[in-house]
């Protein structure tokens, strides 16, 4: 009796643990079965959550996706391919268009100011002490032929030296009269003809009468009858306006593209509907430290006096650079770690290419390396194809988006990389990218009161310029490695703006923070 007890205890502890195990079992298979179900933001993969919701970042409605054991290097390669339907490329408006090989033409647009020519002016000034008696030109802005009378001059030196030219001339004082000559014609500023006729008349002339040095516009006059004035006083300045130099300031960045004789063409507010042409003359050696600009040099025809001196223009230069390949900036997606071009190797199938890019100008980039000529490139619709594939493939997703992190990244690449979680919507942090080309695109940003917000720089260059950014009311001031993204998290606590510049303070933005 007692071992039928003893056996019938056993019996039901066994029973007990098959139990326990099976449900152990079954929550360990259901929640597997649960953590499979994830769900994720369709143009941001990064956004991950185990429930449905919205997307943080821009709203949308998180959309399930199931995870994926890791797959092999062809798989991977394989998996980076994606085949869109007739209907879904129509409803994603992916156009397509052949890489070419041309000049990347580049079209400057700046700001100048005109000026008089410095070979077309002439500075009249007293050549003696004395006192003027006559002006024939009384008006600032009048104009002059070359050899037109100025103005006449009394000295009483001048007097003396002409009696002893006539003293010598009477004695045939031959070493005299050279000597005197050459005094009256340097030191008195004395005509040739002027003192040929003291030789021939033998009369002392009280004055003498100087002329215009060239033909132009008076653009300055500081002399009155009666005034006295000595040697070297400025009494005249005149330019010839019929051509005048227009300054132009510009960027680092596009030095490049500046050549001596480059054609140049402005407007002005004077006269908008009218075009003037000139040509690139010389281009400073020395950059500008303060404002990171070379000053160019143009010369205009002006022969009809409608360019003033100190008019503001607009200037246009166009420069047609090497034959290279290019794509439109339409085609570039920039993931932040990488940049990448969808390419059509099969009908309705795309692949993404890892591109270096050159120079930028007019919506176009030169490719240095990755595409071939006659390559079918997305020129729009690439971002959809890039959030398609993240959404067909999560576990290749890295590979051609950038926001997730590869396996072998370090650290911290993987700290800086994690996915945005789904919280609340007011408390959720918020992802926003700015591109720096020359200036912050875009340049204004709208935030959340208290909302954690975190600013991707992608700096698309390497000017000095835009090399640092700045955030003075914050005391933030962080440098852009050229060609990455830096990201700056920050939690506006007031409403208001937030101001922030590059380390130069050329390059302005805002963000503007909301209730």
């Amino acid at each position: 009796m007692k071992s039928i007890i003893i056996l019938t205890i056993a019996l039901l502890f066994v029973s007990c643990g098959s139990k326990e195990e099976h449900q152990n079992n079954y929550a360990d298979s259901s929640t597997t079965a649960e953590a499979q179900e994830i769900y994720t933001c369709p143009m941001h993969p990064t956004v991950v959550s185990d429930r449905p919701g919205a997307c943080p970042v821009c709203g949308m409605a998180l959309v399930k996706k199931s995870a994926q054991a890791d797959v092999s290097g062809e798989e991977l390669q394989r998996l980076q391919h994606i085949t869109l339907s007739p209907t879904q490329r129509v409803l994603a408006n992916v156009a397509t268009i052949p890489v070419e090989r041309a000049p990347l033409t580049k079209m400057i647009d700046v700001v100048g100011i005109v000026d008089v020519a410095e070979t077309q002016q002439a500075t009249v000034s007293a050549r003696f002490r004395g006192r003027i008696e006559k002006l024939y030109v009384n008006f600032t802005g009048d104009h002059v032929q070359q050899g037109q009378p100025l103005f006449e001059l009394y000295s009483p030196e001048l007097v003396t030296s002409q009696q002893e030219f006539i003293l010598a001339l009477d004695g045939n004082q031959q070493h005299l009269i050279a000597g005197i000559r050459e005094r009256l014609r340097l030191n008195y500023g004395m005509t040739d003809e002027q003192i040929r006729r003291i030789e021939k008349t033998r009369n002392v002339q009280t004055t003498v009468q100087f002329n215009s040095p060239i033909s132009g516009t008076v653009v300055l006059k500081q002399v009155q009858v009666g005034q006295y004035v000595d040697e070297g006083t400025v009494l005249y300045q005149l330019a010839n306006l019929s051509k005048v130099w227009i300054y132009l300031d510009v960027y680092e960045k596009d030095i490049p593209f500046i050549r001596k004789g480059q054609i140049v063409h402005i407007k002005t507010d004077a006269y908008p509907n009218e075009e003037f042409t000139g040509r690139v003359t010389f281009i400073d050696p020395v950059m500008n430290p303060e404002t990171r600009t070379v000053r160019i040099r143009t010369e205009f025809d002006n022969r009809h006096g409608r360019l003033k001196p100190k008019m503001f223009v607009k200037a246009q230069l166009q420069m047609a650079g090497k034959n290279t390949l290019i794509v439109p900036a339409s085609a570039i997606v920039f993931t932040g770690k990488r940049t990448i071009v969808w390419v059509e190797t099969q009908k309705n199938t795309f692949e993404p290419r890892d591109v270096v890019l050159g120079q930028a100008a007019n919506e176009q980039y030169e490719v240095v390396s990755g595409l071939n000529q006659g390559d079918m490139v997305a020129v729009s619709g690439g971002f959809l194809i890039d959030s398609e594939s993240a959404l067909r493939h999560p576990s290749t997703a890295n590979l051609h988006t950038g926001h997730s992190i590869s396996a072998n990244a370090s650290s911290e690449e993987k700290e800086h990389s994690a996915s945005i979680p789904l919280v609340d919507k007011q408390s959720a942090t918020k992802t926003l990218r700015i591109t720096v080309d020359g200036g912050y695109n875009p340049e204004v940003l709208h935030v959340k009161l208290g909302q954690k917000v975190q600013l991707q720089f992608y700096r698309a260059e390497d000017s000095e310029c835009t090399s640092e950014v700045v955030f003075e009311e914050l005391n933030i001031r962080k440098k852009l490695p050229a060609f990455k993204t830096t990201t700056i998290t920050i939690t506006p606590n007031t409403t208001g703006e937030i101001h922030f510049a590059c380390g130069m303070g050329m390059v302005h933005g805002k963000l503007v923070v909301e209730r």
